[in-house]
């Protein structure tokens, strides 16, 4: 057994672990990253970066079958589902060298291709390695939460983490779960010529603006996606090809590849946390607002900690207790400025409460501005005019934005800036976009908002005559 001692033990390679390796041996600190899985986690490999690569896939003959409006004759796209699928792969191998074992040890990092498991609360043993650490992060990620439902366990079924190695194309594709991930998979699936059907307990696109969420299930529907709500999965039958999901309401859907896509559940499991005094809540490791366990030396990051389960949030992540554990500074993680994205086609971004939540937390104080894409000259020129705005603004600060449309994903960020170093309205309207660009709809959002405040108001008309009066 060969003994380690170091000043910060990372256990997981996924993105907040990276992270935190990275920037801490950068600044002098001693690490020991452990993995026992893939370098680079879920996002590399199984989640955000494959699922966008298939995506593209799909918009690219989307846009084949689409292109009469701008003058160029539609054709049926021949599609090879094969080779899109080696897109995704190539686009796989073009990012793993950032996150590959080799580029950490070339910072100085010491890569231990073993998974982790507490021993004390201050040793980690990984294989043939024991490990103390003055400070050790857990960033083990999450993993596709599989749902007890009757006959799952009996037929072949696919989740995010085994559907970009299928090569054949699905003929019909079932998909438990109306939420992002089942989203976006079944677009992209439709576009590549499947049958799909999502098949969700209760709202899809439950948890977004309402208004917002529709305009996108409408476009789904319109491409031929099958969306059915209040359906929840009761029991599962068949074989491989023929797949039947049994609804509790009678409704029994047949296909020949089922996708399960209800949720993500954290991987505490191997890591013997008990043996470290760590303790854990339902949805995964309990963090104080530092990020820190129950155990003081230990801090969680990422969608093991139990909260928003999305790449960037990991990095921020990392951001936070890197200052708390290099510099011994205060460090708080805050969730008001994070955003997210379902990247459909139309996009929708959401940052801070929906409308809806919004109202009820800030009552009569609450101001709602909106401006539509239909009105962006760029979005006309490229036929991108589905979707809008909706800002949601306390004491002319905004507090929520919902964006649905054409480059939603890119917009909120502007917003993250914005939430994050509480700008004012104003600090948006002073903001020049070039002409013409889909950003202008972010600044035409805070016209929107001091529109009634300048047109049509008596004081600002007898200021502005007076200003000509007697101003020479």
């Amino acid at each position: 057994m060969e003994r380690i001692r170091t000043d910060i033990l990372v256990i997981g390679a996924g993105s907040g672990g990276l992270s935190v390796a990275a920037g801490a041996v950068q600044m002098g600190a001693s690490v020991v990253l452990l993995e026992g899985h893939e370098m680079g986690g879920d996002c590399l490999n199984y989640g955000c970066v494959p699922s966008k690569a298939l995506i593209a896939s799909g918009k690219a003959a989307h846009a084949q079958a689409q292109s009469a409006e701008f003058g160029v004759a539609d054709v049926t796209p021949a599609i090879d589902y094969a080779a899109a699928k080696d897109h995704v792969r190539d686009v796989i191998a073009r990012i793993a060298p950032v996150d590959s074992q080799e580029r950490f040890e070339g910072l100085g990092v010491r890569v231990i291709r073993e998974f982790g498991r507490f021993t004390s609360p201050t040793e980690v043993q990984a294989g043939d390695h024991l490990i103390t650490a003055r400070r050790i992060v857990i960033a083990t990620g999450s993993r596709p939460l599989v749902p007890p439902i009757p006959g799952l366990a009996d037929v072949p079924y696919l989740t995010n983490e085994t559907i970009f190695e299928l090569r054949e194309r699905p003929e019909h594709l079932l998909i438990i779960g109306g939420g992002p991930i089942g989203m976006e998979l079944a677009q992209a699936h439709v576009r590549l010529g499947c049958k799909v059907t999502v098949i969700e307990g209760g709202r899809a696109l439950g948890r977004d603006d309402p208004e917002a969420a529709a305009l996108v299930l409408d476009t789904l529907r319109g491409e031929g996606v099958g969306i059915v709500e209040e359906a929840l999965a009761e029991k599962i039958t068949g074989t491989a090809g023929a797949i039947s999901v049994h609804a509790a309401d009678g409704r029994v859907f047949t296909g020949s590849h089922l996708l399960v896509a209800v949720g993500r559940t954290s991987n505490t499991e191997t890591l013997n946390l008990e043996a470290a005094g760590i303790e854990t809540s339902r949805t995964g490791i309990r963090t104080d607002a530092g990020l820190r366990t129950t155990n003081r030396r230990v801090y969680a990051i990422g969608d093991v900690a139990g909260g928003l389960q999305f790449t960037h949030v990991a990095g921020y992540h990392a951001g936070v207790i890197i200052r708390s554990m290099l510099f011994g500074l205060p460090s708080k993680a805050g969730t008001a400025h994070i955003p997210r994205a379902t990247y459909t086609d139309p996009e929708l971004a959401q940052i801070g409460p929906t409308e809806a939540q919004a109202r009820k937390d800030h009552g009569d104080r609450l101001e709602v501005v909106r401006f539509d894409y239909r009105h962006n000259d760029r979005a006309m020129a490229e036929r991108k005019t589905t979707g809008f705005i909706k800002v949601m603004v306390v004491r002319g600060r905004p507090v929520g934005v919902t964006i649905v449309g054409h480059q939603a994903g890119e917009l909120i960020a502007m917003w993250s800036l914005a939430i994050a170093n509480r700008l004012k309205m104003s600090a948006i309207a002073a903001m020049v976009a070039p002409y013409p660009t889909i950003a202008e709809v972010n600044k035409r959002a805070a016209g929107a908002y001091f529109s009634p405040r300048l047109f049509d108001n008596p004081m600002v008309e007898r200021v502005v005559r007076l200003v000509q009066r007697w101003i020479p």
